[in-house]
This record gives structure tokens, sequence and C-alpha cells, in this order.
């Protein structure tokens, strides 16, 4: 049986993604058949690599969770819509290396787009492709805030392709702990929380904190370029 989806966020509609007939599409990204390509492929080197899932069900997630972030905070249709496809090509890089993913996965992002976006709306969705690591990447823009807390709130046991060999790795076994997660913008509070359920009979709290640290300081940073405070819960209590 296939893993259930990581429930972060609710789903943007089709028509909430709607944008004007002179700008690409979301859906039109999704059906490119080259940037397909270069997700499947990305997936298969992170596979390889033996890293958790970082394909179609990722990519989808991450640009609709982004569409979400913007839309809720109360940036215009056209910015979100940009960061939903920042968002779903944000780990194409991968198909070449690992290391410095995001700035190769930029490059391929330009030269795929190049002459389907007007330059401004390239440089805004590569950017955000660029800058969404915690190593070497920045909170530049709102639209590439969106793309890094819609990535990092992804965890999830249903990226976790071997289960059963969890014992043997943090990542898989932090991520597979993590029953449900849900990244909440609250445009009156003016907060991005990140809220998780972890089976702490897996993974206990602090192992989180181990790998994701730097992870939720990119979170943090990301939330105050949206004018907003982040917030982590885990099992109801807030840590951060």
């Amino acid at each position: 049986m296939s893993p259930e989806p990581s429930p972060v966020a609710s789903p943007a509609s089709a028509e909430a993604l709607e944008v004007g007939s002179d700008q690409i599409t979301f859906e039109q990204i999704q059906q490119d058949p080259e940037l397909s390509a270069f997700i499947s492929a990305a997936d298969r080197v992170m596979e390889g690599l033996g890293y958790t899932e970082h394909g179609f069900r990722h990519a989808n997630l991450v640009g609709r969770i982004s569409f979400n972030v913007l839309t809720r905070a109360g940036f215009d249709p056209h910015t979100a819509n940009l960061g939903c496809i920042a968002g779903y090509l944000h780990d194409i890089g991968n198909m070449l290396t690992r290391e410095a993913h995001g700035q190769t996965g930029g490059l391929l992002a330009y030269h795929a787009l190049r002459e389907r976006m007007p330059a401004a709306d390239l440089a805004r969705v590569v950017s955000a492709i660029a800058n969404h690591e915690e190593e070497n990447g920045y909170a530049v823009s709102p639209v590439a805030a969106a793309v890094i807390l819609a990535d990092k709130s992804d965890v999830h046991r249903s990226r976790v392709r071997k289960s059963g060999q969890i014992e043997f790795d943090i990542h898989d076994r932090v991520n597979f702990a993590a029953e449900q997660s849900f990244l909440r913008v609250d445009s009156t509070a003016k907060t991005v929380s990140l809220e998780l359920t972890i089976d702490t009979q897996i993974s206990q709290v602090m192992e989180y904190f181990e790998i994701f640290l730097g992870r939720m300081q990119m979170c943090r940073r990301a939330a105050q370029m949206l004018d907003c405070r982040f917030k982590l819960l885990i099992n109801g209590a807030e840590l951060a």
C-alpha cells in the first residue's frame, strides 16, 4: 500500500492557481515533458544516494504550499504563482549533483524557461530555487521565503523509502517518526507555524533538532521576510 501524502497545508485549488492569460501557469509547468524528466531524474539520483523521496510528490507539495503561504501572507496572485512554480522546480538540480543543487537547479530552470517567462519573473523564480538550501541559501525575496518554508515543512514518513532500516539512518528515522506535519499561516497574528506530530517511540524530539536545527533557523529568517514570526510546535508544545 502506498503511503499517505504529508498533510502539510491544504492544496490550493486549480481555480486558485489561475493567473492572467499572458502568464505561464503552474499547470503548464506540470505538463512540460522536459521539466517532468528533470524531476524524475533528480529523484532517481537521490534514491541512488540513499536519500528520502524528492520526486513528484515532494515537488507538487512544495509548489502548492509555497502558493498557499504567499496567498495567506497577503501577496498578489502573480507572486503566489511564481512561488508555486519555484517550489515545484526547486530540487531539479539534484539530477546533476546533490552538492549545490540549488544553484544548478536555478541554472536548469533558467534555460528551460527563459523563452517562456518575462526576465523579471524568471529572475525571481531562479533566485528562489538557488537559495532554498541552508548551507548557502537566503530568503532573498518573498518567493524564496515561501519556497524555504514549504520545503523545510515536508517532514513525513511517506518520504522514507526503506522503513525497515530506519534504525541505521537518523534522517529516515526522524521522517518516519513524523506522523503529521502542517504549515499554518496566520495573517492576523503574523505567524508561520510548523506543527508536527512525532512518534517519540521511533525518534526522540532531540533527534529532530540534531538534524533540522539549521533548517529551522532558515525558516525563522524566511518568516521574517514575510513580516511574520516563525513558530515550531511538536506534539502540541511550542519549542521555538
